[in-house]
C-alpha cells in the first residue's frame, strides 16, 4: 500500500514537477538496478553524482532486499507475489537512499537466456571510414539473424576488422577496402520478457530494460586484466547457474542451466526428509561440497517434517550432509563446462573461473569448480562499488552492481536498452532487422 500511496502522490505533483523536469533534462536520472533471483530480490539505486570517473567506481546511494516470493528456476510463477517482492525491495532502497525512483533495469538469469555470434562486412570507397559506414557494417550482420519468440536483451560489439585485420578498437577515420564487425546477440523468451514488464508494471514502476545475470555480475567482479586476457563469469543463483564468457575486453559468450542453490536445498530436504527451512539452515551452517576432518562423527540435526508434536529431530552425521551435496554441485558444473564446450565459445587457455552469486558462497564450492574446470578459480564480489555495507558487499550482490556499472561506463551496445526495451510497449515483437540503422546510429551518436 504505501509504494501505491507514493505513486498517488506523484501523479498529483505531476503537473508541478514538469517545469522540474525541464530544468532536470541535463542531468544523469536515478538508476535503480532490481535483482529478479529465486532467493532474494535486491535493489540498488545509485543517484547522479554516484558515478567516479577517476577511478571509474560507483557510490551507491541505497540497497534493499527482500525474500523471493512467486519466482521459482528463474521464472515467474506467481506475478502477484513477485511483483510485491519487487515493491518491497525498491522501497527498502528508497527508504536508504532518500530518493523516489520511476523505473528500473531487472536482472535475470531466467528466460532461457541465449546468444549468438553475427559478423558483417561492407565495402569501403577511397574515403577515411565514417560512422554511416559502421551503421552499414551493423545492419549487415544484423540482417542476418532472426529471433523467432526472443527478445534481444543485449547488441554488443566484440570486435570491428579493417581489410581483415582485427583487433580495432575504433575504425572510424581509418582507410581500407572493407570494414566487418562481430556482434554478440544475447537473447531471452519473449513471452518472459513481457511477463517481466508486467510484473515491474504492477509494482508501479517504469520498465526500462533486462539485463543478462550473468554478464552483468561480470561487469561488477571481474578484472580489466581478466577482460582483456580472459575469464568465465559463473553466476551460481538460487534457480539457475549461468556463466559469461570474456575475451579481448569483450563479451564473447552467454549460458544458463535452469539448476541452484534451491536444487542442492532441495536434494538435503529429501535426503534428510527434513523441512525447506530446515534444509536451508542445515546447508549454511554446516554444508559443504568437500570432506572435512570427523565429519562422520560430527551428527547434526533436522527438524522433522510433519506437525507430530511426538517426533523427535533427525540426527544424521555430517558425512551425509556432503553426500548430498557435493553430487549436485559437482554435476551442475560439469554440466555448464560441457555446454561451453558444446558451444564453441573460444576460451583463452589461460582463462580463469570467476564464481559470484549466492550459491557460489557454500563450503568448498571453489574446490569443486577448480576440480571440475581445471582452471584458477576465485570468489568474486562487486568491486566497482566500494563502500558497501557488509550485508551487501558479497557474491550474492553482483548482479546488482553490475547493472549500475553497465549504465555508468558501459560497454557500448550496438543498440541501446532502451530501444530494445521500446518494442515492449507497442507490445510487438523485437526483429532485429527491423529499422536497425536508425537503432545503431542513435547508439554511433551517443557513444562514439
Amino acid at each position: 500500500m504505501s509504494r501505491q500511496v507514493k505513486t498517488a502522490a506523484r501523479l498529483d505533483s505531476a503537473q508541478a514537477g514538469r517545469e522540474g523536469l525541464k530544468a532536470a533534462l541535463g542531468r544523469t536520472p536515478v538508476v535503480a538496478a532490481v535483482d529478479l533471483g529465486a532467493s532474494k530480490v535486491a535493489c540498488f539505486i545509485m543517484k547522479p553524482d554516484g558515478v567516479r570517473q577517476s577511478d571509474r567506481t560507483l557510490a551507491c546511494a541505497g540497497v534493499g532486499y527482500v525474500q523471493s516470493r512467486g519466482v521459482r528456476g528463474g521464472a515467474i510463477v506467481n506475478l502477484d507475489e513477485a511483483s510485491e517482492a519487487i515493491a518491497q525491495a525498491v522501497e527498502r532502497a528508497e527508504n536508504v537512499a532518500g530518493v523516489n525512483v520511476q523505473g528500473v533495469t531487472v536482472a535475470t538469469a531466467g528466460g532461457q537466456l541465449r546468444s549468438s555470434r553475427v559478423s558483417g562486412k561492407v565495402s569501403l570507397g577511397a574515403r577515411p571510414i565514417t560512422d554511416t559506414d559502421l551503421v552499414r557494417a551493423i545492419h549487415q550482420a544484423l540482417s542476418q539473424i532472426k529471433l523467432p519468440g526472443r527478445r534481444a536483451a543485449h547488441i554488443l560489439p566484440i570486435a570491428w576488422s579493417v581489410d581483415g585485420q582485427g583487433g580495432v578498437r575504433d575504425p572510424r577515420a581509418m582507410f581500407g577496402r572493407t570494414l566487418g564487425v562481430e556482434l554478440l546477440v544475447v537473447s531471452v523468451s519473449e513471452a518472459v520478457f513481457q511477463t517481466l514488464g508486467a510484473c515491474v508494471e504492477r509494482a508501479h514502476l517504469q520498465f526500462e530494460g533486462v539485463v543478462a545475470a550473468p554478464f552483468a555480475s561480470a561487469l561488477a567482479a571481474l578484472e580489466e586484466d581478466e577482460m582483456d586476457l580472459g575469464a568465465v563469469c559463473i553466476d551460481m543463483g538460487g534457480g539457475s547457474t549461468s556463466a559469461a564468457v570474456f575475451s579481448g575486453g569483450s563479451a564473447i559468450h552467454v549460458e544458463t542451466l535452469p539448476v541452484g542453490g534451491q536444487h542442492v536445498t532441495q536434494d538435503i530436504a529429501r535426503g534428510l526428509s527434513t523441512t525447506i527451512a530446515g534444509a536451508e539452515r542445515i546447508k549454511t551452517l554446516h554444508g559443504s561440497a568437500i570432506a572435512s576432518a570427523n565429519e562422520d562423527r560430527e551428527m547434526i540435526e533436522a527438524p522433522p517434517r510433519g506437525d507430530d508434536p511426538g517426533a523427535g529431530p533427525v540426527i544424521a552425521p555430517r558425512s551425509l550432509l556432503k553426500g548430498i551435496i557435493a553430487p549436485r554441485v559437482e554435476e551442475t558444473l560439469e554440466l555448464l563446462r560441457d555446454r561451453l564446450k558444446a558451444s564453441g565459445a573460444p576460451v583463452e587457455p589461460g582463462a580463469g573461473v570467476v564464481l559470484t552469486g549466492g550459491a557460489s558462497q557454500l563450503a568448498g564450492v571453489r574446490e569443486v569448480a577448480v576440480r571440475v574446470f581445471d582452471r584458477p578459480v576465485r570468489l568474486g564480489r562487486p568491486r566497482r562499488v566500494p563502500h558497501l555495507a557488509d550485508a551487501a558487499s558479497g557474491p550474492a550482490f553482483c548482479a546488482a552492481a553490475g547493472v549500475l556499472h553497465r549504465s555508468a561506463f558501459g560497454p557500448r551496445e550496438a543498440v541501446s536498452a532502451k530501444a530494445l526495451a521500446s518494442a515492449k510497449l507497442r507490445r510487438e515483437p523485437l526483429d532485429p532487422g527491423a529499422n536497425p540503422v536508425a537503432k545503431a546510429a542513435a547508439w554511433l551518436r551517443d557513444n562514439l
